[in-house]
């Protein structure tokens, strides 16, 4: 099998090339996952998809190829959040943890995927380490309520984790960078929370979660993660049964206050995160915000 005749479709540049349709879209990433494409045609396939940028359908039909393949969590009959935790943070703390244990506080199942893509940034899996929870060296046979999990993304395909890392080669994101934040890694219906960090992105993700007929929140993230800023409240669009309704504008206006924030390091953010959960900090309104959305759209949606 090859990948030949798919990159002479994608290929032509930004102005030539011609977009897959979502069959052939799962075949081209079933083969890049399935470690079928040398590396140099699999490099040529990550600088077009750049180049061209990718459709909706081209999407679906990646996340079709990946979640067939992906070691999946278990949450059978469980309401449950995904966070896709893939930038970390470099000039904000990192409060995708934060985040993550407020709603399984709440009695909300979360799925925290991710790898580190950059070493010069602190990664969600390094402050919840710190806080005690470890990425689970396999996914999990059940996820019960109010449970916290930390998987990496080799455990839930190991193909998909050499896709990311291609960005350590190239210096450039490419469509594995997309998908991970997209994509469901459970057994069952989950809420994913997406985040994108260039507005035209946001109309491409909605279209590709309605597309998929996901059920997802959707926000401006902080860094790239899928949390809040928590100097101002993004917007936040939730996707379901195909359609994207706002369920909160961006906060307009200056700000009065901001928020007293750790420094961007992993101690640092770990110790105030842990603050905040004992209560000796508040949460930053913003985030706290974003969890009563989160809880309200599980409610709409069960």
């Amino acid at each position: 099998m090859s990948i030949r005749h798919y990159l002479k479709e994608i290929g032509r540049g930004k102005d030539g090339a011609r977009a897959l349709n979502r069959e052939q879209s799962a075949d081209l990433m079933g083969q890049v996952l399935d470690g079928q494409v040398d590396p140099l045609a699999l490099g040529a396939f990550c600088a077009a998809m750049r180049i061209k940028g990718e459709t909706p359908e081209e999407m679906a039909g990646f996340l079709d190829a990946t979640e067939a393949r992906l070691r999946k969590v278990n949450n059978a009959g469980v309401a449950t959040v995904v966070l896709p935790s893939y930038n970390g943070a470099r000039k904000l703390p990192v409060l995708t943890p934060l985040l993550g244990l407020l709603l399984a506080r709440r009695g909300v199942a979360v799925v925290v995927h991710g790898t580190a893509t950059e070493d010069t940034r602190v990664s969600s899996a390094d402050v919840l380490a710190a806080l005690g929870h470890a990425p689970a060296s396999q996914p999990p046979d059940t996820l019960s309520s109010g449970q916290l999990v930390v998987v990496p993304t080799g455990q839930l395909h190991a193909g998909l984790q050499a896709l990311l890392a291609v960005r350590r080669v190239v210096g450039l994101r490419n469509s594995g960078h997309s998908l991970v934040k997209l994509m469901n890694p459970c057994t069952g219906p989950a809420l994913v929370v997406g985040s994108y960090t260039h507005p035209e992105y946001a109309t491409s993700m909605a279209a590709t979660f309605a597309l998929t007929g996901s059920h997802a929140l959707l926000l401006r993230g902080t860094e790239g993660e899928p949390v809040a800023d928590p100097r101002r409240r993004p917007r936040l669009l939730a996707v379901r049964d195909g359609q994207t309704l706002e369920r909160m504008p961006a906060q307009e206006g200056p700000l009065t206050q901001l928020p007293d924030l750790p420094a961007p390091e992993k101690s640092a953010t770990a110790a105030w995160t842990r603050e905040v959960l004992d209560g000796r900090r508040e949460v930053p309104p913003p985030v706290a915000e974003q969890v009563e959305c989160i809880l309200r759209e599980l409610d709409h949606h069960a």
